[in-house]
């Protein structure tokens, strides 16, 4: 579907138009949506939409509209269109390589804050799957003292991250490397943090076709269970308890449904019981686990 906008609109007619059209398309959040579009695609801030409105878009400004336009009522994300989005009040760049940073994963940020809350904590941090790096570059925004290492599988995913280190001024305390799950480092850590592939294989199918059709499939995909990752990683760490330093701890994000799976075979893993965090909407989403001293 196309949307042509008369380069004689102003900036505001423009905006109410862009919201009519994707209200008429029944998008869940047109208004926002059209918001986000809009200013982007006339290299607007909230200020000059306010203070200069009434101004018209013009010939290249309506072009661009019309394509952001396009590009979303096809459904492709706003994220997507924009290139970036925002996590833990950062901004983050993507790639088709990259999960668009979503608000329940600051769920994980919170939790592994909360085990260290002295911000001038000289913390060592790893990150598992890193994408984009929103994770870790949020704790490193947080612990100015601290230090991090993002690992991913993938190399297109890892230049994001650096990326993103650098644009949020916490690359020079942040490496990258790739590799998978715990097989390429080299500890201890004193938090090991990570966002895994969670969703079951079978359920790939029938998700919103915004994620099924613009996320990295790698990056959804846990299994036929969705629980392959945490195998993974908790096998790792009970052949290798050195990777995690005295009072260090895993955080992890875990699917809504997952909390009782997964708490069922962490203790076979060397770590003591697991405890389950919640998100905003009171759903299961993050699971802290700590090594038992048996394990040790």
């Amino acid at each position: 579907m196309t949307l042509d906008f008369a380069p004689t609109l102003s900036r505001e007619a423009a905006l109410r138009s862009l919201a009519r059209a994707f209200e008429a398309a029944g998008l869940p959040d047109a208004r926002a949506d059209a918001r986000f579009l809009a200013l982007h695609a006339l290299a607007l801030d909230p200020l000059d939409l306010s203070l200069r409105g009434n101004q018209t878009i013009g010939e290249d400004g309506a072009r661009r509209l019309g394509r952001v336009a396009a590009r979303r009522l096809a459904g492709e994300p706003v994220a997507r269109i924009l290139g970036e989005w925002e996590f833990w009040g950062l901004p983050f760049a993507l790639s088709p390589e990259t999960l668009v940073p979503r608000p329940d994963t600051e769920s994980v940020v919170e939790a592994a804050l909360g085990l260290f809350p002295g911000r001038e904590h000289p913390l060592r941090l790893a990150d598992l799957g890193t994408g984009s790096g929103c994770i870790l570059v949020a704790l490193l925004h947080e612990r100015p003292d601290a230090f991090g290492l993002g690992l991913d599988r993938s190399a297109g995913a890892l230049a994001v991250a650096r990326n993103n280190a650098v644009a949020n001024g916490v690359g020079a305390r942040a490496a990258f490397l790739c590799g998978s799950w715990l097989d390429a480092l080299k500890g201890p850590f004193d938090l090991i943090v990570s966002n895994p592939p969670y969703i079951a294989a079978p359920v790939i199918a029938t998700l919103d076709p915004e994620v099924r059709l613009h996320d990295p499939r790698a990056a959804l995909d846990g299994g036929v269970d969705g629980l392959d990752a945490y195998r993974a990683i908790l096998s790792g760490l009970a052949q290798r308890p050195d990777l995690l330093a005295p009072g260090g701890a895993l955080v992890l994000e875990i699917g809504y449904d997952q909390g009782e799976a997964l708490s069922a075979f962490v203790q076979d893993a060397g770590f003591a019981e697991a405890r389950i965090g919640r998100d905003l909407a009171g759903r299961d989403r993050v699971v802290t686990l700590t090594p038992s001293l048996a394990g040790r």
